[in-house]
């Protein structure tokens, strides 16, 4: 059975479960391959460059450089991450969009990508103006913080929330995020108001949290586990439905009392409009090859992601319907950027 790759939301908003709407499936195909043009066997013909909107260290740029790597074996040709950081992976975008057609440029990212259609106007369209190529894996976050906070646990903060309103912090990696977009459905779901503390990246606010600069994070697992495992931080919930092997003595939130929340994060591949049909095929094929070797699947789980392969246009399909579901999730929750 096809395993169900897009991300669902479950709020309890007015205190009624609600699962968050899909678009309509008129995903517009115009925003993937061109018709073919040319034969695959010629692509690549130089160097892949793979632009990283996050800083090194992040969970993306790890996740980038794992399966550059592995590329680079089975294309022959050296996969080179650039790392482009800053406006939550828009300046990555942009230059994604500018870059040639020939599937030599290609984008790494994250949920982020589609959450930044609800908070900001763009200069491009995060589906149209893109070639989906796959999902790479998806996983859940964890909240956060340093060992010496006063809660120990989800219902701890929150209790500690309400007696002192609009004075406990959590770090996002930028306005509209996933850390954003996860902090700002806790606090909405647990009716409590927590303060957004925004960062250029994912490890400089997760520095902080450490030092105690900032209270909480929502943050990736890629960038928590080992410092949960090492006493540095403290893990209080995950955002999944069910409790992750790297924490398994780690509740979810939702079983911590916040019933219907989940979050999780997915990363995927893009290239600018109008990448050849052959070029999206063998990309497609190669990664997906990628993802199920040997080893490959350990690697990533040990990030925190689940390998999560699918074809250009099921891909697009998870594009257009979380566009629309965020810009749902922004105004529920009113995040919008400052």
């Amino acid at each position: 059975m096809q395993k169900k790759f897009a991300v669902v939301f479950v709020l309890f908003l007015n205190g009624l479960a609600e699962v968050l709407p899909c678009c309509a499936a008129k995903v517009a195909v115009a925003g993937m391959a061109a018709p073919d043009a040319g034969p695959a066997g010629a692509y690549p013909s130089r160097p892949i460059r793979i632009i990283v909107g996050f800083p090194p260290g992040s969970g993306t740029d790890m996740l980038a450089r794992f399966v550059g790597g592995k590329l680079t074996d089975r294309l022959k040709h050296p996969v080179i991450v650039d790392n482009r950081p800053g406006a939550n992976g828009i300046i990555a975008s942009e230059l994604t969009v500018k870059a040639a057609a020939d599937g030599h440029t290609l984008q790494f990212m994250s949920t982020s990508h589609t959450m930044n259609a609800a908070v900001y106007t763009l200069p491009f369209d995060p589906v149209m103006s893109f070639t989906p190529v796959t999902m790479l894996g998806a996983g859940p976050l964890v909240l956060v913080t340093q060992p010496a906070f006063a809660a120990n646990s989800v219902k701890e903060l929150i209790d500690l929330a309400k007696r002192n309103p609009k004075t406990i912090t959590y770090a996002i990696s930028g306005t509209g995020g996933i850390n954003h977009f996860a902090g700002a459905l806790f606090s909405r779901i647990a009716r409590i108001d927590l303060m957004d503390v925004p960062y250029r990246g994912g490890p400089q606010a997760l520095t902080d949290v450490i030092a105690g600069q900032v209270q909480v994070m929502f943050a990736t697992l890629a960038i928590t586990h080992m410092q949960v495992r090492a006493s540095k931080l403290k893990a209080l919930g995950v955002s999944s439905t069910k409790r992750t092997p790297l924490l398994p003595d780690v509740p979810t939130i939702s079983e911590s009392g916040v019933r219907g929340y989940e979050m999780n994060i997915w990363w995927g591949v893009l290239g600018p409009r109008g990448v050849p049909g052959t070029v999206v095929e063998k990309l497609t094929r190669q990664i997906g090859g990628v993802l199920r070797e040997p080893g490959s699947a350990q690697h990533l789980e040990a990030q925190g992601a689940e390998p999560s392969p699918m074809s250009s246009a099921q891909f697009a399909r998870v594009l257009a319907s979380e566009v629309e579901t965020w810009r749902r999730v922004a105004r529920e929750a009113n995040i919008k950027a400052e």
